[in-house]
C-alpha cells in the first residue's frame, strides 16, 4: 500500500483521458472460467488484500484540480457497491444458464460505471455454463490502463496450479533474428530505411485520411450509423488449437500473427459475401490496436510501477489501419492467399514508422486542442473502420485463484462506436477469439461459422500445400 500515499494525486494520463471523455468512454470487459464451482471463494477478502493493493488507481475517482487538469484522487472503496453476485433463476439447465450469462455479460458490458466510484466492479457468476463451472467478470474502465497493465495485475492475484512456487510462463513472440555478414547487414539496413521511408509516408498519409475525410463503405460488418455505442451488444467466443495455428505457420513460413490475421480477416470477408455478395469486395479496415512497450512478457506490477520501467503501468498503446484483403478468384480457390497476404501486409506496416507519428500527431492536437478535441478524433477514427481488433497473450500454463483452477480466459472492449470488435487470447494451447457484434445488426453465430469455417479450409489446404 506504500504507492497510495506516493501516488493519490497522480495526473491522468492523455489517454486516459481520452477514454473518459464526452465523446468515448471505453471499458476492457475479462471472465475467467473455472473448473470447480467457486462458491466457497473468500471474494471480498480476495478483492481487498490482493486486488486493491495492486494499484492506487483501483481506490481513486478521476477528478478535476482548480487548474482543469485530471488527476486521480484516493477515495474509501465500498466493496458491496463494485461486486455483484447475480441471481439465476433456480433449477435450470446448463444451456439455460449458459444463455442467462452471455446475455448478463453483453448487458453489463453496455453499463456505464459511476464517476463518483472508483472505475471497476467485479460480477460473481456461481452457475455452470458449457464453458465452466463458475465464472467471474472483470470490468475496468480502460482509463485505469491498458490490457497489458489490466492482464498484469490480474496475473499478480493467481498462482500456477501445478506449483504455486514457480512462475507463469509466456510464449515467445519475437523470432529470433538472422546472423548477417557486414556487407549484407549494411545493405539490408539501407534497403530497410528506404522502405520505411516510403512506407511511413503512405501509412501515415492514409491513417491521417481514414481518421478524418475518408470511411470505410457500409458493410454487413459496419453499420456506420451514429450512436452505435448505444445499441445492444451481444458478446461470444470461439476456441482454436494453437498446435494447428503453429502447422499452418510452419507450413507456410509465417508467423502466428499471420496465421490469425489471415482467417479471421478470410471469415469476415466469406461472412460480408453470405451476407450481402457486392460487399466481398467492399472497401473494409481493421483498427488494430498495438502495444508499444518494447518488452515481451508481463513484468511484475512493482516493476510496472517503477517510472524507469521497460514495460510501465498505463494506456501504452497506438493504432494501425490495416486493409481487410477482399474476395477475389485467387482467394476463393485457394485460401492460402489470405495468409500470404496479410503476412505481406503486416510485414510492410512493420517497416513503417506510421504508429510513432500518429502518437506524436495526437500528442500535438492534444497540446493545442485539448483532450476532448483529441477524444472526437479516437472516436471518429472508429467510426470510419469496420472492426477492431486487439490481442493479449496468455501463459503457457493453468493457473489457479486460490486453489480454483482456472479453464479459461477472455476479454473483450466495449463502449466503443464500432459494429464489430474482435479480441484475441491465448491460454494453455487454446486460441480463444471473442465476438463483440452490434446485436441484431450482425449475426453473430453465422460470423463465427464463417471464420470456424475459413480456419478448417486453410488447415486443409496448409496441410496439402507441406
Amino acid at each position: 500500500m506504500e504507492h497510495l500515499n506516493e501516488e493519490q494525486d497522480e495526473p491522468v494520463s492523455p489517454m486516459g483521458q481520452y477514454f473518459n471523455s464526452s465523446a468515448l468512454c471505453i471499458y476492457i470487459v475479462g471472465v475467467l472460467e473455472f473448473e470447480v464451482p467457486i462458491h466457497d471463494l473468500q471474494t471480498f477478502t480476495l478483492i481487498k488484500d490482493v486486488f486493491l493493493p495492486i494499484n492506487p488507481r483501483f481506490s481513486s475517482i478521476m477528478v478535476q484540480d482548480k487548474d482543469g487538469e485530471k488527476r486521480w484522487k484516493q477515495v474509501e472503496v465500498n466493496l458491496k457497491h463494485h461486486v455483484q453476485f447475480p441471481k439465476f433463476p433456480k433449477g435450470k439447465t446448463v444451456e439455460s444458464y449458459d444463455k442467462f450469462f452471455h446475455d448478463y455479460l453483453s448487458n453489463i458490458a453496455m453499463e456505464q460505471l459511476p464517476q463518483s466510484r472508483p472505475l471497476w466492479e467485479i460480477h460473481v457468476i456461481n452457475y455452470p455454463s458449457k464453458d465452466a463451472c463458475g465464472s467471474i467478470i472483470f470490468k475496468l474502465h480502460h482509463a485505469l490502463g491498458d490490457g497489458y497493465s489490466l492482464v498484469g495485475a490480474l496475473l499478480s492475484c493467481l498462482q500456477r496450479a501445478d506449483d504455486p512456487s514457480l512462475p507463469l510462463s509466456f510464449p515467445t513472440l519475437r523470432p529470433p533474428k538472422p546472423q548477417l555478414s557486414s556487407t549484407k547487414s549494411f545493405w539490408r539496413r539501407f534497403s530497410w530505411m528506404f522502405s520505411s521511408a516510403i512506407n511511413t509516408a503512405s501509412d501515415f498519409g492514409w491513417s491521417v485520411l481514414k481518421s478524418s475525410i475518408m470511411s470505410d463503405d457500409k458493410t454487413p460488418i459496419r453499420s456506420g450509423d451514429e450512436g452505435t455505442e448505444f445499441r445492444p451488444i451481444s458478446i461470444s467466443t470461439m476456441d482454436f488449437s494453437i498446435d494447428h495455428i503453429k502447422n499452418i505457420k510452419s507450413s507456410l513460413r509465417v508467423t502466428i500473427n499471420d496465421v490469425i490475421t489471415g482467417m479471421v480477416f478470410y471469415g469476415t470477408r466469406l461472412y460480408m459475401q453470405d451476407m450481402d455478395l457486392k460487399s466481398k469486395t467492399a472497401d473494409s479496415t481493421a483498427l488494430v490496436l498495438l502495444n508499444t512497450r518494447n518488452i515481451e512478457g508481463y513484468q511484475t506490477i512493482n516493476d510496472m510501477l517503477n517510472s524507469k520501467a521497460k514495460g510501465p503501468w498505463g494506456n501504452k498503446i497506438s493504432f494501425l489501419h490495416v486493409p481487410i484483403p477482399k474476395l477475389n478468384q485467387n482467394t476463393m480457390s485457394n485460401p492460402l492467399h489470405f495468409i500470404w497476404d496479410s503476412h505481406n501486409i503486416i510485414k510492410r506496416k512493420k517497416q513503417s514508422l506510421a504508429v510513432a507519428l500518429t502518437g506524436t500527431l495526437l500528442d500535438m492536437e492534444n497540446k493545442f486542442r485539448g483532450q476532448e478535441a483529441v477524444a472526437k478524433h479516437l472516436r471518429g477514427t472508429v467510426m470510419n473502420s469496420s472492426a477492431v481488433i486487439s490481442s493479449l497473450v496468455g501463459p503457457t500454463q493453468q493457473m489457479s485463484l486460490a486453489n480454483h483452477p482456472v479453464k479459461g480466459l477472455y476479454f473483450t472492449l466495449a463502449g466503443g462506436p464500432e459494429s464489430l470488435a474482435i479480441s484475441v487470447m491465448s491460454y494453455v494451447g487454446v486460441l480463444r477469439i471473442t465476438l463483440k457484434t452490434e446485436k441484431d445488426f450482425i449475426d453473430e453465430e453465422k460470423l463465427k461459422a464463417c471464420i470456424q469455417s475459413a480456419f478448417q479450409m486453410i488447415l486443409k489446404a496448409a496441410t496439402e500445400n507441406s
